[in-house]
């Protein structure tokens, strides 16, 4: 699970007091790191904790990374119970028909392998299982407008706006791209989102953008793609580029920026580069695309997926992304980047754009990549420094953004 605060792949949970009798007794395995399991999802009685599941998830909004909680236990005795029977005892707040379903879209498995709601469990069966969030309010339709680049059966590839959060949380119910999509499929084409993660409004999420960073995003339109695409991006087999204006002139043109994130030590939304235990690896590659007089065009590749990765890494290197006053960027005017220029704000949010996603189709199996152009203040901006300040363009090896097809205006 790649939650906020503890963005590792997924949540393996710990071993707990278990109140449970002898004869129905299992104990969980040890997580992958081998750390203590921060996320406390198990209560004192081995069962997934609703409270504790949905306040994971709450702690993923606008996080840049994908994300799915997961379970695995260890049986310690031979229980002889159906596979579907037994999860009804570990997550109580799930009905057996939903458990089922989560079983028949491959969302469980039984020693790695995929199950039956009737695979019967024995001593020493590893039960591992992605859940969606626990079950929640439902989503209004809303006419909030929609780039659409792709739709088909089993998903939509969307240009996501900025100041758009992807889904409803902590208590918001509207002005998201969920109430969008929603009124999409209602009004405008057929089908709807998945039913993964439907209960706690997060529908068809399988992976998220921050609220202010733009670009292409899929979102699932069946269940069985949902967990195909899920299984993807959290094996780190999906292919993304995301183009960045920068403050400074980067040099070399091209590196590894491989430091490790976490939370914050002193504020609360904020992420940090930190060497201790709370920290989790990760790695951005950048490559210079263009070079203007006190500013940066950049490539970036993700080799993983941590919350808010990309800004925190171009911080670091004392290059913050324009717009990003969270991490020392800073708005502009359109005269900061040429004097004669008029006071109008050229850029209010972190010039970040996902420029391109690659994955493999989740029901046709056949390689697809999707590409987004720069919205239009990314694009203004990129213009104006092109005009006034361009130094010099580079093909550093490695780069794969044509910047004909995300600047439709270029020259």
């Amino acid at each position: 699970m790649k939650a906020k605060g503890d963005p590792s792949p997924f949540v393996s949970v710990m071993p707990s007091q278990d109140h449970t009798p002898d004869h129905d007794r299992e104990e969980t395995s040890v997580p992958h790191d081998g750390a203590e399991d921060p996320s406390g999802l198990l209560n004192g009685g081995g069962k997934v904790d609703r409270e504790s599941l949905d306040a994971l998830y709450n702690s993923c909004d606008e996080a840049d990374a994908e994300s799915q909680a997961r379970v695995r236990f260890v049986l310690a005795k031979d229980l002889q119970k159906r596979l579907d029977r037994y999860l009804v005892d570990r997550v109580p707040f799930l009905s057996r028909t939903s458990l089922q379903k989560l079983i028949g879209e491959d969302g469980v498995t039984v020693n790695g392998r995929r199950a039956k709601a009737s695979t019967r469990l024995r001593q020493g069966d590893v039960v591992e299982a992605t859940l969606p969030p626990p079950p929640s309010n439902s989503i209004p339709p809303e006419d909030i407008p929609i780039d659409v680049i792709h739709e088909d059966d089993s998903l939509i590839v969307i240009n996501k706006q900025p100041d758009i959060i992807v889904h409803p949380a902590r208590g918001n119910r509207s002005g998201t791209l969920i109430n969008a999509l929603s009124w999409h499929f209602q009004n405008k084409t057929s089908g709807g989102l998945s039913t993964v993660g439907e209960d706690n409004c997060r529908p068809g999420v399988v992976h998220r953008l921050d609220r202010f960073t733009s670009g292409v995003m899929v979102a699932a339109k069946s269940d069985t793609a949902h967990w195909r695409l899920g299984r993807q991006f959290e094996k780190r087999q999906t292919q993304k580029r995301y183009l960045a204006v920068v403050h400074g002139e980067m040099s070399p043109f091209a590196d590894r920026i491989e430091q490790p994130l976490g939370k914050h030590p002193t504020s609360r939304e904020k992420y940090a580069v930190r060497y201790d235990d709370l920290a989790k690896e990760a790695l951005t590659i950048y490559r210079v695309r263009e070079l203007y007089d006190g500013y940066t065009l950049v490539e970036l590749e993700l080799r993983t997926g941590r919350t808010h990765q990309i800004r925190v890494h171009l911080s670091y290197l004392g290059h913050p992304i324009v717009g990003d006053d969270m991490y020392g960027g800073r708005h502009l005017q359109e005269r900061d980047v040429e004097e004669s220029l008029g006071s109008k704000p050229l850029i209010i949010r972190q010039a970040l754009h996902a420029t391109t996603l690659g994955f493999t189709h989740p029901i046709e199996e056949r390689p697809v990549s999707f590409t987004a152009p720069l919205r239009p203040d990314m694009m203004r901006l990129v213009e104006l420094l092109r005009t006034h300040r361009l130094k010099k363009r580079l093909e550093a090896p490695g780069t794969t953004v044509d910047l004909n097809q995300v600047l439709p205006h270029d020259q």
